[in-house]
């Protein structure tokens, strides 16, 4: 018992077969079956044996995916290495060749660059060639760009690119053009063009213009200068100071040729209304650009040129539009002004750049050769295309106002420019304004302004050559908006009778008469527009002024009245 109790002590559970009786042995079984089922270490490993067959089988399973997802990562990371490596290796030998070091014995002009990266090659030969090449003139100097640096880059691109030979020359062949690109440059800067006799002024006081001399010129001897820079270079003399020369240029014009070569090249004339207001702004502006003299290339502008019209410089308030409505507004009848000049301008065969139609008709002028301008707004342009100075000259007395263009003719001699414009469609006026008067019977209606259709206009342009018309072409569009008529009517139900008859009668105005604010002046709509003087395109015809617009005139600006009156005058041939 001893025994058994001392087993008990020392290894747990464990009984011992031989000391037991048959009953304690049953007891024992029993025990021994409740041990196994109640989870003895020993009993639980044996028990776990036999169930493990399915899960050891999993595990393995999921250990072989395991290794093999290790395997894949592994192949893949070598894969990378190895082509990352032979990626970088193959950049490095694409960018940075320059860097590769020359293992064949070769030298350039001499220079041993065995051992040298393609960058050390080139310090090697530039500190032995060292480039300071200089063009001087009249004590200024240009300093030439670095005509060796194509040549060098050709030369280290086939030693490092290739198989190299063993020795290598710097030869120029090859950079004329470079050289030749050069010159010019140089030339531009050094060279003086001659100045050509021409007019240069205008005196106010005798009405006559000044005239200045001619001066010579400067042009660079671009052969002789090229000839020596190549020189130089396949001398290797990459260090010369070359000295360049000048060939003097005389004008082509003298002061004596200019004062009988300008004249007279483009002109017109129109007539003014007896609106002594509107007349005095007609002679302000004109006297405004009377003299004006513009140099090759230069632009006009009509707003510029006479400035604001405004009260303090003498302007006065006359019939003008603004926003389509008749008020007085200081400098009414301008427009007049610009568009005298603007048609001078035109056969003239200066270039015209901007130019705008007016809202209404004008009488002046044909519809569709007017140029309305409005300070601030729409302006006239036009740019001197010709090689020589020109300029303006105006005279406004009894009521004409001449407009000419001075200098020596554009257009090849026996050639004339004209316009001639033509209605293409007439536009229904606006509503009728109906007025209140009682003096009229009920019912009654009396026209007191008729209305006025509004037109489009188109303009072409005609080139004539000793009388023939050599092409007859678009020039612009324009269109007019049309005026309402005026009708009084009473029907307000009360009749009140005229007290004086004749305030009666000069109170209704004939239908067809002009209205308030207007002159009776005619409405000339098929006369102008050829000028004697010689006649030339602003520009290719439609394509490079402001073209107006097809409904309505230009908004919120004031446009003179110039439709008030005035007729067109077609001015005799300042050549005959």
């Amino acid at each position: 018992m001893n025994q058994i109790d001392n087993r008990q002590r020392g290894g747990g559970r464990t009984y011992s077969s031989r000391k037991v009786s048959s009953k304690n042995a049953s007891e024992a079984g029993r025990r021994s079956g409740q041990a196994y089922r109640t989870g003895s270490p020993y009993q639980q490993r044996r028990g776990k044996k036999k169930k493990r067959g399915p899960q050891y089988s999993v595990t393995k399973i999921l250990l072989g995916i395991i290794l093999a997802v290790a395997a894949f990562i592994c192949v893949f990371a070598v894969v990378k290495l190895v082509g990352g490596s032979k990626a970088k290796e193959t950049e490095v030998n694409s960018t940075t060749v320059s860097e590769t070091e020359l293992k064949k014995e070769v030298k350039v002009e001499g220079i041993t660059i065995t051992g040298m990266s393609r960058e050390e090659a080139r310090e090697a030969i530039e500190k032995q060639y060292q480039w300071g090449m200089k063009v001087t003139y009249n004590q200024e100097q240009y300093e030439l760009k670095n005509l060796m640096d194509k040549k060098v880059d050709a030369i280290l691109e086939e030693i490092y690119s290739g198989e190299p030979k063993e020795s290598y020359t710097l030869d120029f062949d090859g950079l004329e053009e470079d050289v030749q690109a050069e010159v010019k440059t140089i030339a531009g800067k050094w060279d003086v063009a001659a100045k050509n006799g021409s007019i240069s002024g205008f005196d106010k006081n005798t009405g006559k213009f000044v005239y200045s001399g001619e001066k010579n010129g400067v042009i660079i001897d671009q052969e002789k200068l090229a000839s020596d820079i190549m020189a130089q270079l396949q001398a290797k003399n990459f260090q010369a100071a070359i000295q360049a020369t000048g060939k003097e240029v005389a004008p082509k014009i003298t002061e004596a040729q200019a004062k009988e070569m300008y004249k007279v090249i483009g002109t017109y004339t129109t007539t003014t209304t007896a609106n002594s207001d509107r007349n005095k702004n007609i002679e302000l502006a004109s006297a405004a650009l009377n003299g004006l003299i513009l140099q090759p290339g230069e632009e006009f502008s009509f707003n510029k040129a006479t400035g604001e019209r405004s009260p303090a410089k003498g302007y006065r308030p006359a019939g003008a539009y603004l926003n389509g409505e008749l008020v007085e507004e200081p400098g009414g009848g301008v427009c007049q002004v610009s568009s005298t000049l603007y048609n001078a301008v035109v056969f003239a065969g200066l270039s015209t750049t901007e130019r705008h139609a007016h809202s209404y008709e004008p009488s002046y002028v044909t519809p569709g050769e007017d140029a309305m301008v409005s300070y601030g707004g729409p302006d006239m342009k036009f740019v001197n295309n010709s090689s020589t100075a020109v300029a303006i000259r105006t005279s406004f007395a009894d009521r004409k106002l001449k407009i000419s263009i001075v200098g020596i003719p554009i257009l090849e001699e026996g050639v004339t420019l004209s316009m001639t414009s033509k209605k293409t469609a007439e536009l229904d006026a606006p509503a009728p304004v109906y007025e209140e008067d009682q003096t009229l019977q009920l019912g009654e209606e009396k026209i007191v302004k008729a209305e006025t259709k509004g037109s489009r206009w188109v303009t072409n342009l005609v080139t004539k050559k000793n009388g023939v018309v050599v092409s007859d072409e678009l020039f612009h569009n324009s269109t007019y908006r049309g005026k309402p008529a005026t009708i009084k009517r009473n029907q307000s139900g009360v009749v009140i009778p005229a007290t004086d008859p004749a305030s009666s009668a000069a109170e209704t105005t004939p239908a067809g008469s002009p209205g308030i604010g207007e002159t009776t002046a005619p409405h000339d709509n098929e006369t102008g527009g050829n000028s004697g003087g010689p006649q030339g395109p602003a520009e290719k015809p439609g394509t490079t002024e402001t073209q107006p617009s097809q409904t309505q005139g230009p908004s919120s600006t004031t446009e003179a009245a110039d439709d008030e009156g005035g007729q067109t005058v077609i001015p005799p041939n300042p050549f005959n």
